[in-house]
């Protein structure tokens, strides 16, 4: 069976140069092919197990995950990305994201909390229920409680002034969606900041929790059921069986403990600049490229995104 490793790291710091990747092709066994993704940003190790390696369903992990060692301490510091998979079905056909600190570059409710002046308190909230030390349900009610009588339409401003799209978040959905790919955004934040964030992108759809208001007041209240951890794993097995594909064909990101049960499910579960609960499970983990590192995995070429 073929493998490929596929070297990534960020476009706006290329550091793949000839001698990097001379010293990398080295130390990679059975290396059958070395293809440039994008120059000095991606590149495509593909290579054979030894038979040895091949004829155990035990020898095999083993060995991948000796080749990926080989090739991290041949790179050493050097800011780049390493995923190792299997080269067969790596192309996804269903893309199901977080959005607070994956698609876009924070985390809406600790924005809104910045209006009250109330943006440590809340954040430091955030950050443990991101990183799994707090449950996510009443942790969001939590938080929720604390914006009760903010002004409903200061959600425009802080979309206008505050949220920022993370680098190659369009490009991942648009070429993913010109693929045939279905793409969701699913968020344990709020509906009134997802619809806006998947127009921005080309999500075909989006799922997150209703912050209740009256008289254009929030309330403080959360709609229930509270959309988290598992709503986010049920979204994806239910977007399986509408689109009649295994999920072996999905590949979901985020980078808080509520994306895990997804990034579990997926067959290419990925970790964005991730907590580091989650990027010691996911099936990959880019910690130096943009979202454009999606594609690369999945063997697209710079050249093939869509960059509307």
């Amino acid at each position: 069976m073929s493998y490929v490793a596929t070297l990534i790291c960020d476009p706006a710091r290329p550091v793949l140069d000839a001698d990097r990747l001379a010293a990398v092709r080295a130390c990679v066994p059975g290396l059958s092919e070395s293809d440039t993704l994008a120059p000095g940003v991606a590149e495509d190790l593909a290579f054979e197990l030894a038979p040895k390696d091949r004829a155990s369903e035990e020898a095999a992990p083993e060995a991948i995950a000796e080749i990926e060692r080989a090739i991290r301490d041949r790179l050493g510091d050097a800011p780049v990305d390493v995923v190792v998979q299997k080269r067969a079905g790596r192309r996804k056909r269903l893309l199901i994201a977080d959005m607070d600190s994956t698609m876009i570059g924070q985390e809406c409710i600790d924005e809104l909390a910045d209006v009250l002046g109330k943006k440590a308190e809340i954040s430091q909230i955030t950050e443990r229920a991101m990183r799994g030390e707090l449950e996510f349900e009443p942790a969001l009610r939590e938080r929720a409680a604390m914006l009760a009588g903010l002004d409903a339409g200061i959600v425009d401003t802080v979309l206008a002034t505050k949220i920022t799209v993370t680098p190659g978040a369009r490009m991942l959905v648009q070429t993913m969606r010109a693929d045939g790919a279905y793409c969701a955004l699913v968020s344990g934040g709020f509906t009134v900041f997802t619809s806006v964030v998947a127009e921005w992108l080309g999500f075909h759809e989006h799922r997150a929790n209703r912050l209740e208001s009256t008289d254009g007041k929030l309330t403080g209240r959360v709609a229930e059921p509270i959309l988290g951890r598992q709503a986010k794993r049920d979204r994806l097995s239910a977007l399986l069986a509408e689109q009649g594909l295994p999920a072996e064909a999905a590949l979901a990101v985020g980078d808080g403990a509520n994306d895990l049960a997804m990034i579990d499910l997926a067959g290419l579960g990925v970790a964005y600049h991730a907590k580091p609960a989650v990027a010691a499970v996911a099936d990959a983990r880019i910690d130096h490229g943009d979202l454009t590192a999606l594609l690369y995995i999945q063997g697209y070429r710079a050249a093939d995104f869509v960059r509307d």
